[in-house]
């Protein structure tokens, strides 16, 4: 199996177990859990969830914005894309 195969499992992987606490949250609502539980739960589905995005920024910046092909490209103007990048997905 490939690097990149084992990458896109493991970001699978990460989806999965926040849909399971996206569900989690479903739950502990329709049975009128305590407001502090059902907070918890939204703060560790946005952790997973900026974990992920975080994981595939950095994937999509090692593959798409750091190649050969750009190495011409001066290193402000690198570092503008970069800015642009995080800025776009990182709201």
């Amino acid at each position: 199996m490939s690097h990149i195969d084992k990458e896109k499992q493991k970001l699978v992987a990460r989806i999965k177990r926040i849909r399971g606490q996206v569900d989690a949250i479903e739950r502990s609502l329709s049975t009128g859990d305590d407001c502090a539980d059902v907070l918890m739960l939204l703060a560790n589905v946005r952790g997973g969830v900026n974990s992920l995005m975080a994981e595939v920024l950095e994937d999509h910046i090692r593959l798409h914005i750091l190649t050969p092909e750009k190495s011409s490209i001066s290193h402000t103007e690198l570092a503008e894309d970069l800015i642009d990048l995080v800025r776009a997905y990182l709201k």
